[in-house]
């Protein structure tokens, strides 16, 4: 990869220098702008031809993700969220799709610790008679997942990156240790396009735009790969994920093959095409860079934080950490972090820092420096 691609990269951002919150939202690309203004200026000028044009958008945005994820196009469908994705992969789980025929629909294993939108959609589901939900503590390790299974596990669902820690889960890892006949359930909002992400483990994923691919809100990709579809039913899947839904009259409808089986509608296409512009600059500029960046800023903010007596712990490799200043409120900290005009996330006593490839380093790690020395000091 050239430094040029990098820098043509870089010049698409243009937030705030001390935006330090990726983790929560990403600041648009020029690019993915541009789209969305282009997209709402087709449908306010244009008829039939703008919807053909946004229909072409989302294939290209289904084969760029099954590029980045290692799938077909067809295994990659597109709902409104993350939280969309994470229901419809919770809602798939029926008892006649059980490896043992008559057991009853099974168990889930999944983490208290993760955010809560990788949690509801299945104690949902197990309410309206799904999966059984058996909560684990901590981390998601393999062996963690290891001791937990027995016959009637059926699925395993982890967030690929902690929101609040910056926990990498070793998803390959857990995929070897369930096996095929289980189904590995990925949220992947904070990790797609921040890390070099074990996408080949996931059966399942899930993930919207909004974060760390800076495409904003309205759209997520789901994939659902070929190899699991028999353990799986469309239960949340709408008349989009039927064949000929209209002119046939004799509903139930068979299921689309592919992913788009588990989709309730169409999704909103202006939305699509701003996510496919946000994948295509990752795939443009290659996901490794774009992690060895993130890196470097984070190195640098928590060293500032250290040598102003923070206490942080252990590196996460995933963009997101987050740090205390022993003997200070929390919330005075990050106000003063606020009025220097650095944005970042308090969350249970705890300082979260998430940067971007676009973060300069030096600066924002000066800024942090100046002001957690104030807040000592105050």
């Amino acid at each position: 990869m050239s430094e040029r691609t990098v820098q043509e990269y870089l010049q698409q951002f243009d937030e705030p220098s001390g935006y330090l919150d990726f983790a929560r939202f990403g600041p648009v690309s020029d690019r993915v702008r541009e789209v969305l203004v282009g997209a709402a200026s087709a449908i306010h000028h244009r008829g039939w031809d703008a919807l053909a044009a946004l229909d072409a958008a989302t294939g290209e945005c289904a084969r760029t993700a099954a590029g980045l994820l290692g799938c077909a196009p067809h295994e990659i469908a597109f709902v409104g969220s993350t939280s969309h994705g994470m229901f419809a992969a919770a809602h798939a789980f029926g008892a006649h799709t059980s490896p043992a025929p008559g057991a009853g629909p099974g168990t889930v294993l999944a983490s208290r610790a993760d955010f809560p939108g990788a949690l509801y959609p299945w104690l949902r589901a197990a309410g309206n008679g799904g999966l059984a939900v058996r909560l684990m503590d901590g981390p998601m390790t393999a062996d963690a997942v290891r001791a937990q299974l027995d016959e009637g596990v059926r699925a395993v669902s982890v967030c690929a990156v902690d929101a609040a820690t910056g926990f990498r889960a070793p998803l390959a890892a857990i995929k070897e240790v369930i096996g095929p006949r289980r189904v590995l359930v990925v949220d992947a909002v904070q990790a797609l396009g921040a890390v070099d992400l074990e996408a080949d483990a996931a059966d399942v994923l899930a993930s919207g735009g909004q974060k760390w691919l800076r495409a904003g809100w309205g759209a997520a990709l789901l994939l659902v790969r070929d190899r699991v579809a028999g353990l799986l039913e469309p239960g949340l899947g709408g008349w989009s994920g039927v064949l000929d839904p209209i002119d046939a009259p004799d509903h139930p409808r068979p299921a689309r093959p592919g992913a788009v089986a588990h989709t309730l509608t169409n999704p909103d296409g202006p939305a699509v095409a701003a996510l496919g512009a946000g994948l295509a600059l990752v795939r443009d500029t290659g996901i490794e860079r774009i992690a060895a960046l993130i890196d470097g800023a984070l190195d640098a903010l928590l060293d500032a934080a250290r040598a102003a007596g923070a206490r942080t712990p252990g590196a996460t490799g995933s963009g997101i950490a987050r740090f205390r200043l022993p003997g200070a409120d929390p919330q005075a900290v990050h106000d003063a972090l606020t009025r220097a005009g650095l944005a970042t996330t308090l969350r249970g006593g705890w300082i979260r820092l998430s940067p971007h490839a676009s973060t300069d380093p030096k600066s924002a790690a000066a800024r942090l420096s100046e002001a957690l020395h104030a807040a000592r000091a105050a």
